[in-house]
């Protein structure tokens, strides 16, 4: 049997910036992950990052890169009937976003843990966690046809929405909070000079669509399609012409064909599991609480979950106090149930949803107060930049 402190089944960015925090703090960790190191490496996600989430990356030595090659945004655009409408987020908030892939965000994550010589395992299969509800939990698992056992202090669960973790909680312990919409997102990244700088929103008559970035000369974009429909339906020039028809004016008349190197669909919900501590098992990232991506939250969310966490098991070990620990799932759920709300208002605001004439008119409403109210705009920035961390309780 193998020992360590804390086992963190997960090796995404949440379940690697943990394992970098703990490793700053001379707390030892074991990283499994059932997929390999090259599938990890090569998931295309969205990342625009809060200057909280960049705060973190820079106190674990992992934002060289992102500084070198991550664009700063410091405001969005939203376009509705034919016009786009700047919110500032500088000039209301004092901050800025910065726009760099949650794929690059793990590469950089991941070489961070292997120049730590920190433990991981990747392809690990039939994990298991066991006993976490009483003082010795373990973890089990099979990889290369061997089965292992690992001993524990405790188990961080940051191995996403469809991981073992949360499944490992009894029914009666958990309770889930969830919302599914109507549709998804279909999304299109291609290597071309972005016509435009800021990240652009729309809400057409024909559906929403967002321009992105990746780099100088590598773009995101998506619609909104129906959830039956399929990848293989959508050429890249059928992708073009209805964004161009939705982003509208001179902006969709800017933007050329390009050929896709991937192209997606996500659905959308909305879901939070709480509480996300069960006796020495914590849930942390998409294992705890999944957002739409309207609201750019999922991969700011997961680190401030990891950062919190990371603080009770530093004061655990440091001043054998469970207080932060005990504070944990509350202390996060705050913040969780925050964004969750923005998320939800921003995806409710820019999407066409199937109803009545009603509902299309508080819409409008809403959209024309947005742009007409410098408060409106200011809550909006407020919420796109981040909430602040929330400071731990003293001990």
């Amino acid at each position: 049997m193998v020992r360590t402190q804390v086992a963190i089944v997960g090796a995404g960015p949440a379940g690697l910036l943990l394992g970098q925090l703990l490793h700053k703090e001379g707390i030892d960790t074991l990283l499994l992950e059932r997929r390999s190191a090259d599938y990890v490496a090569g998931r295309i996600r969205a990342g625009v990052l809060e200057p909280g989430t960049v705060d973190v990356l820079e106190r674990v030595g992992v934002a060289t890169r992102l500084h070198a090659e991550g664009l700063v945004h410091d405001g969005v655009e939203i376009g509705f009937r034919g016009v786009r409408h700047r919110i500032d987020l500088k000039a209301l908030t004092g901050k800025a976003v910065t726009v760099y892939g949650q794929t690059e965000v793990t590469r950089d994550l991941m070489e961070a843990r292997t120049r730590s010589g920190a433990s991981s395992v990747y392809e690990a299969e039939d994990v298991a966690v066991h006993d976490f509800a009483g003082s010795t939990p373990r973890v089990t698992y099979r990889h290369n046809g061997v089965a292992h056992e690992v001993a524990c202090d405790f188990i961080a669960g940051c191995d996403g929405f469809h991981g073992i973790s949360r499944r490992s909680v009894p029914a009666a312990a958990i309770s889930v909070f969830e919302r599914v919409y109507p549709f998804g997102w279909l999304g299109l990244l291609a290597d071309m000079p972005a016509p435009w700088h800021d990240l652009v929103y729309a809400n057409s008559e024909h559906g929403f669509a967002l321009a992105s970035l990746r780099s100088l000369t590598r773009v995101r974009c998506y619609i909104q399609c129906d959830l039956g429909e399929r990848v293989e339906q959508w050429s890249d020039e059928r992708f073009w012409t209805e964004f161009r028809r939705r982003m509208g004016g001179d902006f969709g008349a800017r933007v050329p064909n390009a050929p896709s190197i991937e192209k997606s669909i996500a659905p959308l919900r909305s879901f939070v599991a709480e509480p996300l501590r069960f006796g020495r098992l914590f849930l942390a990232g998409d294992a705890a609480h999944i957002v739409p991506p309207t609201g750019a939250k999922g991969l700011n969310l997961a680190v401030s979950d990891v950062f919190y966490l990371y603080e009770a098991l530093r004061d655990f070990y440091g001043e054998r106090s469970e207080r932060a620990l005990d504070d944990y799932s509350p202390r996060a759920l705050r913040r969780i149930w925050r964004a969750e709300r923005f998320s939800w208002w921003m995806t409710r605001q820019l999407h066409r949803f199937p109803g009545d004439a009603f509902d299309e008119r508080l819409q409008q409403t809403e959209l024309e107060h947005l742009f007409e109210s410098r408060a409106a705009q200011m809550a909006m920035a407020e919420n796109y930049v981040g909430l602040p961390f929330e400071p731990a309780r003293g001990g």
